[in-house]
């Protein structure tokens, strides 16, 4: 994770890890120095020197600057005109939940909103960018996948955006025949400029995301000194970036030699929140951005849709008059009255009669520690630049009565004679009581809460982040809202469920009966169709024929997790994985025979078990995991041979068998060992199905399979996705994709296979068996708990991983190995992000060896132990990697590497 280092206005600094309990050790925070003008280049330079100064340690500034990434957020401004943010800063301006998102905070920040898009850059970043420099008022979105990060000295992010917008901002031109390729900035050229350009080349918006090699960064520095080697006045855009290029505006042979790439965010957009109208306007786009109803998730019903209301107490209703209206962290009785344009902050419990006419705002901001508060009415349009930042005319107030009357007089224009001080705009912000304005906005927001929940029809409760919530219920001592009538939606009785058991939890009180509700909402809507489905098992093969299913195992290549529910109910998921034989067979096998005996017998070569079943109640007997036969019950009982599942009554098992003409033998072959990670239960769970199918004359296909596979997880309680029974039934590479939605209808895409058959790259595919074992139950019910919860940081995980499958789906059709190989292990690297306990010291020992020689590698499945799936960098490099793995002492005693080969086929069923 990237470190952050914050620019903020001086007031905000010793209070910003107090006011937003953000980690100490992860975000640095400083203020350019009093009186001296920097500009974004020097104040870039002071920011990171501040930070070495405090954070360095005995390196020196190069070998810090080397150590790890960083994002330099620039957010010191004075908010000249974003008055009602000034005293905190607009990067902790409080932004609504957006009606078309799932994982949001209700206490969500400017902040909160930039970082995550900024992360995802930096995580893809070549290793010698270690630097990124932001803007801090504004909000860039996008939902596609960030294209590859250039390796060039200086990558700048920007958008393709109309003349009439761009000419208010930089811009990067670049040739039509070198389209990536900077040749010169231009700053707000006016758009017969642009037009011009238009015929040689491209012209891209800038959008203030730039990342910096350690070279670049050395640049800036020392442009940003005078002669006597202090820091001055150096622009980061006009000046440094002018001097970039083929062709630079401002020449300058040393800054030119550095490596400069433009980047174009695709499906970027870019909303401002630099002044009090783009702060109301701006989030109307945002809210209006997604207009397809089906992607809608709260469906309000407020008169106007420019209307915000956040962390307030309301006593008023509005009317189809009332538009940009933004009222926050205050208190407004029915006495009241708004109309157009206004903007309320700050304003404590009150029973005051107050109107504001289109334009007028009201800003309340606590001062010292004393009760004294700060009135502030201005216009909406107002900017105080100049000397009117510093003009005293706000007035200090002790008592509420002074406080209304202050606000009367100003909006009559009407000067206090009476307060005990008149303040400044700058001096507002440099005194106000930052602990004090958040502690009003979190008293207003504790009693938000319980009315959002309770309103849950109307409101964002439901799709907001509840891992979050229950934290603040618990904590808070917030009173839970009544129970869900069952009628509610699926994924929101499951939800629900799984947050009153996370509040109780936090609370230290006993709540898997809520949790476990959850997962049975869960195994119910998953299995209901098969329900509706029931099947009539019939012996379809001869006395003395036998039937042989045999599958291959798969080894997931990016998207993991995306296919488990209920992720992809709400979401869908995409996943790409393959299928493989080991030792050059395929490892799972079942067969099954007829028996003249009315009963079932089920073996295991593998475990050396056997079991007879003659009754239903032994049959359902098929929860217990560990059980060595828990699959075939499980099988046995959806192909019918349980009543719950039977389209005929029988009085028994043994009249059921009875009537086929005898019971029937299976037996069970696995070569592989347990917790291996190649998704072993779930393709031994198809394996066997498809076995019964034949058997029985189901006439199941390899879709029908894959989808009682995963019923049959589901009544094992061992939940689980769909890509593992995908993986192993149909063969090759293959892209699995499905759509949100109960009914997970999966899309398969066949991909070429050279990039794992062709005779230069199959020997680089290695599997070593690691002898580490980790059942994936327990890391499942945890990830799958997260999910119930809309766990932000969780979602924005795996929203990542299914932008990543498109990335390795390109890799893979271009047959470009290397990218495909060190796509593999950008999969690693997620699925230790979603889940740390995947890379155990153990593991992590043995990945050193090889580190070096591999483009990537990860666990395939939960990980943890079981296999590593390698891709050597050459043949050269695979035979190293034997080598070292077959000789180096310390490992396991049952480690060992394993011939793997690619499946074409798939499960595969035949009869003798």
């Amino acid at each position: 994770m990237p470190k952050k280092l914050l620019s903020l206005p001086p007031n905000l600094v010793n209070d910003f890890h107090n006011v937003t309990s953000l980690s100490d050790k992860e975000y640095f925070c400083t203020s350019d120095p009093i009186n001296a003008r920097l500009g974004s280049g020097g104040g870039t330079s002071w920011l990171l020197e501040e930070c070495h100064r405090a954070w360095g340690g005995d390196a020196d500034f190069a070998t810090w600057l080397a150590e790890e990434k960083r994002i330099l957020l620039h957010a010191g401004g004075q908010s000249r005109r974003l008055p009602a943010y000034a005293p905190s800063g607009k990067i902790l301006t409080p932004v609504p939940i957006f009606r078309w998102e799932r994982g949001q905070k209700l206490g969500q920040t400017l902040l909160d909103l930039q970082l995550p898009l900024y992360e995802r850059i930096m995580d893809a970043a070549p290793d010698r960018l270690h630097t990124m420099i932001v803007s801090g008022d504004v909000y860039i979105h996008t939902s596609e996948a960030i294209p590859q990060v250039p390796d060039a000295d200086v990558v700048c992010y920007g958008l393709w955006l109309d003349a009439s917008i761009a000419r208010n901002h930089g811009v990067f031109f670049s040739r039509h025949d070198t389209p990536t390729r900077l040749e010169r900035m231009l700053q707000k050229p006016s758009v017969e400029e642009l037009n011009t350009l238009l015929q040689e080349g491209y012209y891209l918006t800038d959008i203030g995301v730039w990342l910096l090699s350690d070279r670049a960064v050395e640049l800036l520095r020392k442009r940003s000194r005078n002669a006597d080697g202090n820091l001055c006045e150096y622009d980061l855009y006009s000046q440094f970036g002018g001097a970039l290029g083929t062709n630079p505006t401002n020449p300058d042979p040393e800054l030119a030699s550095l490596s400069v790439e433009i980047v174009p965010l695709p499906g970027g957009k870019f909303y401002h929140y630099g002044t009090t109208r783009e702060m109301i306007t701006s989030t109307l786009a945002i809210q209006n951005r997604i207009n397809d109803q089906r992607e809608i998730i709260h469906r309000d019903c407020k008169p106007h849709p420019s209307i915000f209301v956040q962390n307030s107490l309301l006593s008023r209703r509005f009317t189809g008059d009332n538009t940009n209206i933004w009222i926050e962290n205050s208190c407004l009785g029915p006495k009241w009255q708004l109309t157009k344009d206004n903007v309320v902050t700050g304003v404590p419990d009150n029973n005051w009669d107050i109107t504001l006419q289109a334009g007028q705002c009201v800003d309340i901001v606590p001062v010292g520690d004393d009760g004294r508060y700060a009135v502030r009415v201005y216009g909406i349009d107002d900017k105080f630049a100049g000397a009117e930042q510093q003009r005293r005319r706000f007035p200090v107030v002790s008592t509420l009565e002074e406080m209304e009357q202050a606000i009367k007089d100003q909006l009559q224009g009407i000067e206090s004679l009476t307060a005990e001080r008149m303040m400044s705009a700058e001096e507002l912000s440099n005194e106000a009581s930052l602990p004090r304005l958040v502690a009003q906005r979190h008293r207003y927001r504790n009693s938000n809460w319980k009315a959002i929940a309770d309103n849950h029809a109307h409101s964002v409760f439901y799709q907001l982040d509840l891992h979050d919530a229950a934290r603040q219920f618990a904590e808070n001592g917030i009173e839970l809202p009544g129970e869900l009538s069952q009628s509610e939606p699926l994924i929101k009785l499951m939800s629900d469920s799984m947050f009153r058991a996370e509040v109780y939890r936090h609370c230290g009180k006993k709540h898997d009966n809520y949790e476990d509700k959850a997962f049975e909402i869960l195994r119910s809507a998953l299995t209901s169709t098969v329900l509706f489905r029931k099947e009539l098992p019939i012996r379809a093969v001869c006395s003395d024929q036998i039937v042989w299913s045999r599958s291959p195992v798969r080894i997931d290549i990016a998207g993991g997790w995306t296919d488990t529910p209920p992720y992809c109910l709400m979401e869908g998921g995409s996943v790409i994985n393959m299928s493989i034989e080991l030792n050059g067979q395929p490892p799972l096998q079942t067969y099954i025979r007829p028996c003249k005996e009315p009963h079932i017998v089920c073996r295991s070569i593998d475990l050396g078990a056997a079991e007879t079943i003659s009754t239903y109640e032994q049959l359902l007997d098929f929860k217990k995991v560990g059980s060595p036969f828990s699959i075939p019950k499980a099988a046995l009982a959806l192909a019918g041979f349980h009543p719950q599942f039977c389209a005929e009554h029988f009085p028994s098992l043994r009249d059921q068998l009875s009537g086929m003409g005898g019971g029937l033998e299976i037996t069970l072959f696995s070569a592989i060992p347990a917790g291996s990670g190649l998704g072993t239960s779930s393709i031994l769970a198809s394996t066997v199905l498809g076995a019964i199918s034949d058997f029985c004359s189901l006439a199941w296909d390899k879709t029908e399979i894959c989808k009682r596979t995963l019923v049959l997880e589901q009544l094992l309680t061992t939940g689980g996705g769909w890509q593992d029974q995908y993986g192993g039934v149909m063969g090759g590479v293959k892209l699995l994709q499905s759509a949100k939605g109960l009914e997970q209808d999966i899309l398969c895409r066949r991909l070429p296979s050279d990039l794992f058959t062709d005779p230069q790259y199959a020997p680089c595919h290695l599997l070593f068996y690691t002898g580490l074992t980790r059942t994936a139950k327990d890391i499942l019910a945890e990830i799958v708990r997260r999910m119930f919860l809309n766990h932000g940081a969780q979602i924005q995980m795996l929203r990542d991983m299914k932008h990543h499958v498109s990335d390795m789906y390109d890799a893979i059709q271009r047959d470009d190995f290397n990218r495909m190989g060190h796509l593999i292990g950008r999969t690693w690297q997620q699925k230790k992000g979603i889940d740390p306990g995947t890379n155990t010291p153990a593991v992590e020992a043995i990945t050193r060896l090889v580190d070096d020689l591999c483009l990537g590698y990860k666990l395939p499945g939960a990980g943890g132990g079981g296999y590593l799936y390698m891709v050597a960098k050459d043949p050269d490099a695979a035979s190293r990697i034997r080598h070292i793995l077959s000789t180096a002492p310390g490992l396991p005693d049952n480690s060992r590497m394993v011939d793997m080969s690619l499946s074409l086929r798939g499960l595969q069923i035949t009869r003798s």
